[in-house]
């Protein structure tokens, strides 16, 4: 596909319904999107419409043959698109940035209508994919660029560091953030020189295309991001086993799987996985802001998002007074299956999150949690909407109490000493995000280093650290391996590669000197070099 889809990509609904609306997919513009998929089996699988329950398109399905012929496409074109000059693989990117921008209107009503969520979180997904092009193409120079590095003797020993593109990058992404997702690590890849053979999750499909097609608008020569669809269980050992890395976004259970897979041939992964995220209300917090930010970090997205909020430890000085505001703004949410701005919580995805949820919920309180707000389905809104729920009273052996929920679900704890919080927030496998709320930030910062996690936010639930494109994101334990973003998202996609060029003198006896002699001489260089010599 050499150019983007033509705008507009969906016939929107009437805006002035909700679920009763009908929304149209040109069938023109499908086979146009999935054109660039590598699909010859002939048969297609349908996606439907989490607001509404209807059919969305007929996505071509692709088989492990086609994998196949994907990766044998993607390194052949890799070969000629390594010796392009970073210069020019960075203008590309800045191009998409440009492309992102201007095309929003389109990607949101497409990352609503596959995936549920509100225009407001889906707007994070426009944002995050531009910021993330144009810090890559901005620091491409700095991350991927040729560096001088201090060699074995001043002046006598020059060294080079190169770094080269891995090949073909495997990544496998989320339906939870069917854009950026997509297509953030990919544009890493691609700007270390890498081809891309991608598999976007069934369900989200569209999204991922009507961005490949940006890229291809950008400039990207054809041949360089390969996708394919199916189910994850059929192709994605496929994309594992023809890749040079992969890029895994998803379950932790199903991360495992990839990261074993991948180390049976040696390859590397990077594995952003599930978690079990904390928030901690400080006493001294600002309560009606910390409300208003408890809201977003737990329900955004509805909960389906790894670094959302699932559990909340408020201290024990304001637990009530807190308590009242967090529940009135909850109350309050608004929910909606319109595709425009206004709403505070959409859908979940599939019959299968619904599940999840209504289980942890009816779980806990059949076992003695306190249902504080929601607890219920909302169909009086769509087939697939659930109030968001906050819990109390949640102790080990409920469902909820140590397994990711992955939906609008919080339970809400007391705590006395702060210690105890840091503690609690330290239990299970997870080490993903977390959250400290607190007018101090010096004192929060002070906590944050002792929580095991990837990242944690100061007076944010995780929009802080998700939209510093600067800084490394990722877990650590149950929560993953890696980091995206960063100096680290993109060299992850390369292997440094070392040239020593020694000068004058041979690293050997010279000039007569017994083996003795010279091991003499370099004790005494060496001593003078901690004396005199910084890196």
């Amino acid at each position: 596909m050499s150019d983007a889809p033509d705008s507009p990509v969906l016939s929107p609904p009437d805006r002035e319904h909700d679920t009763t609306a009908t929304f149209a997919l040109d069938p023109a513009v499908v086979r146009r999107l999935a054109s660039t998929l590598v699909a010859t089996s002939g048969e297609s699988y349908p996606t439907y419409a989490p607001f509404t329950g209807q059919p969305i398109a007929a996505i071509p399905l692709s088989t492990v043959a086609d994998v196949a012929v994907a990766a044998d496409r993607a390194r052949l074109a890799q070969a000629q698109w390594a010796r392009v000059p970073l210069t020019q693989r960075a203008d590309i990117l800045l191009r998409f940035h440009d492309l992102v921008l201007d095309s929003q209107d389109e990607i949101l009503d497409l990352v609503q209508w596959e995936s549920g969520k509100a225009r407001l979180h889906a707007f994070e997904e426009v944002a995050h994919a531009a910021m993330t092009a144009r810090y890559y193409a901005r620091t491409a120079l700095r991350h991927v660029g040729s560096k001088r590095r201090l060699g074995m003797f001043p002046m006598l020993t020059r060294v080079d560091v190169h770094r080269s593109p891995k090949g073909v990058v495997g990544v496998i992404s989320p339906w939870n953030y069917p854009f950026t997702m997509a297509l953030s690590d990919g544009v890493a890849a691609l700007l270390a020189g890498n081809a891309v053979v991608h598999k976007p999750d069934s369900q989200t499909a569209l999204s991922a295309l009507y961005g490949v097609g940006l890229l291809h608008e950008a400039g990207l020569p054809e041949g360089l991001w390969q996708v394919v669809c199916g189910e994850g269980p059929v192709i994605g050992p496929a994309v594992v086993d023809s890749v040079d890395f992969v890029c895994f976004t998803g379950s932790t259970r199903t991360g495992r799987e990839v990261g074993t897979r991948a180390a049976q041939r040696l390859v590397g992964a990077s594995l952003e996985l599930g978690g079990k995220n904390a928030m901690l209300v400080l006493h001294d917090a600002d309560l009606d802001r910390s409300a208003e930010i408890a809201v977003r970090a737990c329900f955004s997205s509805a909960g389906q998002l790894c670094v959302a909020t699932e559990r909340l430890y408020v201290a024990d000085q304001i637990y009530d007074h807190f308590l009242a505001r967090f529940l009135g703004r909850v109350e309050d949410m608004r929910l909606s299956a319109k595709l425009e701005y206004g709403a505070d919580m959409g859908s979940l995805i599939s019959q299968q999150q619904l599940a999840t949820v209504v289980h942890h919920v009816d779980d806990a309180r059949a076992k003695g949690a306190r249902v504080l707000a929601g607890g219920h389905p909302r169909l009086d809104v769509g087939p697939l909407f659930y109030a968001p729920t906050v819990l109390g009273g949640v102790r080990p052996g409920m469902a909820c109490f140590g397994d990711e929920t992955f939906g609008p679900v919080v339970a809400v704890y007391r705590f006395g000493e702060e210690a105890d919080a840091v503690s609690r927030t330290n239990e299970g496998p997870y080490g993903l995000n977390a959250s400290v709320l607190t007018r101090d930030t010096r004192r929060g910062r002070a906590l944050a280093r002792q929580i095991r996690c990837g990242s944690v936010n100061i007076n944010e639930g995780y929009s802080a650290s998700f939209g510093s494109i600067d800084a490394p994101m990722g877990g650590v334990r149950s929560s993953g391996l890696g980091r995206r973003q960063g100096v680290e998202g993109v060299q992850r996609f390369t292997d440094p590669q070392t040239v020593v060029t020694q000068r004058v003198l041979p690293i050997r006896p010279v000039l007569g000197l017994s083996e003795r002699s010279y091991a003499q001489t370099m004790t005494a260089t060496l001593r003078l070099l901690k004396k005199t010599h910084r890196p």
